[in-house]
């Protein structure tokens, strides 16, 4: 993916990634790929929301404080800024991060009546994410009439995990109704590897272990270029703890809490999607408050301890899958940010080849290993939308 071949644009693209927390949106050129404005509304659900967009080629800057706090609101919000700062007959196709299409849906795809059916048919496999980001398509949809709408989904990355990563070892009649393995973040994943392969085209023959830690986190295992292997499984509350997220539990654990509390399944679903995690540890699910009161306060310490623990040993099982590894690279808000958890998770593994450069880690340089290190490890930042807009684009030429 080459964004710099050209300097032109017959049109922009509208990208728009719903998250748990915020809605980020991105119109970028359409041909050149370049971002004309970033924005994000940060807070949804909470008691101040905040919409701020920037563009730093003329120095715009907006932020305002939204009156309603609901995902209705914030959408209408971004509609009316749009239509008092751009012609809306600029804007060619709006790309959006979807979660997952179940088994049937990996490919980015023109959104149709059909496919949201679809995708209103698998909310059982994403309880948490699809049923707003099919709000958030239908309510687009009807204010940008007369364009292509297009779903990119996070599983994309993961299709062609082998059939011993992909799978439950369950009976096939739940593998038919789609009980199986999909993976996530994989915009970000795609994002990186096509950063790398800009670089080196020989990054193929690599092994690599990306970690996207952020409030939602995960990690990748590619080898031959591809992704072998992922810790989110069925849903994104699988593999690592995370801020509000249990990660992996022993089904005992799950049978457990519902014998133990009688607890129904949306009980279950809300304890360990937004109850759990470093959260349910600490009080809290920033890292950065939880960082600050660790050597005062033991919880902080203990949800940092576990955080970084589970992540060391998914690096450790990753290179024994992959036969050995030759990058790491961090990515996410917790990754790209955090010196002392990379520290953490990248002490006493020297040998599997990962030595640290503390002074490079706690500058936050691009590479931040010894130069003798067996293995590089990397600083890199994801960019999500811009991989919506790239398929976008390539939908667009079809």
């Amino acid at each position: 993916m080459d964004i710099l071949k050209s300097k032109t644009s017959n049109g922009l693209i509208l990208v728009l990634n719903l998250g748990s927390s915020s809605l980020k949106f991105s119109i970028i050129h359409q041909i050149s790929l370049e971002r004309k404005y970033k924005g994000e509304v940060i807070g949804l659900d909470s008691r101040e929301v905040v919409m701020v967009i920037h563009a730093d080629e003329n120095k715009y800057h907006f932020k305002k404080i939204l009156a309603s706090v609901d995902l209705k609101g914030c959408m209408q919000s971004i509609i009316e800024w749009m239509h008092g700062e751009i012609d809306s007959t600029e804007i060619v196709a709006i790309g959006y991060r979807v979660v997952q299409g179940g088994p049937k849906h990996t490919h980015p795809e023109r959104i149709s009546e059909k496919l949201l059916k679809d995708l209103e048919s698998y909310v059982y496999l994403a309880p948490n994410h699809l049923p707003d980001e099919i709000k958030l398509i239908r309510t687009f949809r009807n204010s940008f009439i007369g364009i292509p709408h297009f779903a990119c989904f996070d599983t994309y990355f993961h299709k062609d995990m082998p059939i011993h990563a992909k799978f439950y070892p369950l009976p096939d009649k739940y593998k038919e109704i789609g009980l199986m393995r999909y993976g996530f973040h994989g915009l970000s994943y795609e994002s990186i590897f096509q950063q790398l392969l800009e670089e080196d085209v020989d990054i193929k023959n690599q092994k690599i272990i990306i970690a996207h830690l952020g409030s939602g986190s995960s990690m990748v295992a590619i080898g031959g270029g591809f992704g072998k292997d992922t810790t989110m499984g069925i849903s994104p509350m699988g593999g690592l703890a995370m801020a509000t997220r249990s990660g992996d539990l022993d089904p005992g654990a799950i049978l457990f809490l519902f014998k133990q509390d009688q607890l129904s399944t949306d009980d279950l679903d809300e304890l360990l999607s937004k109850e759990s995690g470093l959260k349910a540890i600490a009080g809290s699910s920033d890292m950065r408050e939880i960082i600050a009161k660790r050597k005062r306060y033991p919880k902080a310490a203990e949800a940092l301890e576990i955080f970084c623990y589970q992540a060391k040993k998914q690096i450790g099982a990753y290179a024994a899958a992959l036969g050995g590894i030759n990058l790491l690279v961090f990515c996410g808000g917790i990754g790209e940010n955090a010196a002392l958890v990379r520290e953490k998770i990248c002490i006493d593994m020297g040998f599997i080849g990962i030595t640290l450069d503390l002074r490079a880690n706690v500058k936050a340089d691009p590479i931040i290993s010894v130069s003798n290190s067996k293995v590089t490890v990397r600083l890199m930042k994801t960019d999500e939308e811009l991989m919506i807009a790239f398929h976008a684009q390539q939908l667009l030429s079809l």
